[in-house]
């Protein structure tokens, strides 16, 4: 009884196939530089983009809880010290103005919160893209 496993790759490939890779969706051979597969919706740039190399913008918001945390996350070490050490001016302007409120202007630390959240939101990430795979090679 003979059993083939044709799902394994040629030990060498044909003539025809030296310059040409398959379609990450579909498998069908497209050559090696192609930007797109003309079998299905395929393009190069929809496969570069891998969540493994990018932070998440919703833990980067729950980690500025601790000013500067959330920049940190995302690669921002600068940014993220310097909202730490910002936060240290801004408690003593706002035990200020509670003092001076009646304990209303504690309020206002919130606000510079929100401000740490939203550019920890917004910024890019510094986080190294992966280099491209290649996959195994047999």
């Amino acid at each position: 009884m003979s059993v083939e496993y044709t799902d394994a790759p040629a030990i060498q490939p044909a003539s025809g196939e030296a310059g040409k890779m398959p379609c990450p969706y579909c498998g069908h051979l497209l050559p090696k530089d192609a930007q797109s597969c003309d079998r299905c919706d395929w393009t190069r740039s929809a496969t570069t983009e891998t969540a493994e190399g990018k932070a998440s913008d919703a833990v980067a918001v729950l980690l500025s809880i601790i000013p500067g945390l959330g920049h940190i996350y995302k690669g921002h070490k600068l940014a993220g010290f310097l909202w730490m050490a910002g936060a240290v001016p801004a408690g003593i302007f706002v035990l200020l103005a509670a003092i001076a409120s009646a304990g209303f202007g504690i309020g206002l630390f919130f606000f510079y919160l929100i401000a740490v959240m939203l550019h920890a939101y917004a910024v890019d990430d510094r986080v190294v893209p992966p280099t491209l795979d290649e996959g195994e090679e047999y």
